[in-house]
């Protein structure tokens, strides 16, 4: 399901959402600012979780674990490339 809403955008802004259209790169301007949005959600978690892993490093259970137990899974996912954003 999907919303229409209405937004103000520079001019600049709206020529480069133009020129993705009509260069064939995006099927719509509603794609076009559909996918920025989903990309900041995305960055909006990705920062969320960061916090997350920094407040486990400065309280690490009683067993010792913590954040070091994640180092290895966030360097691999820090290096993964995210083509499916594009």
């Amino acid at each position: 399901m999907s919303k229409q809403i209405t937004v103000r955008l520079p001019d600049e802004i709206v020529e480069f959402i133009d020129r993705l259209v009509d260069d064939k790169l995006a099927p719509s301007r509603a794609t076009v600012v559909a996918r920025a949005m989903e990309r900041e959600r995305r960055r909006d978690l990705a920062a969320r979780d960061a916090a997350i892993l920094a407040a486990l490093s400065e309280n690490q259970g009683p067993d010792g674990a913590g954040a070091d137990d994640l180092d290895e899974l966030a360097s691999y996912a820090g290096s993964t490339p995210l083509t499916d954003l594009d």
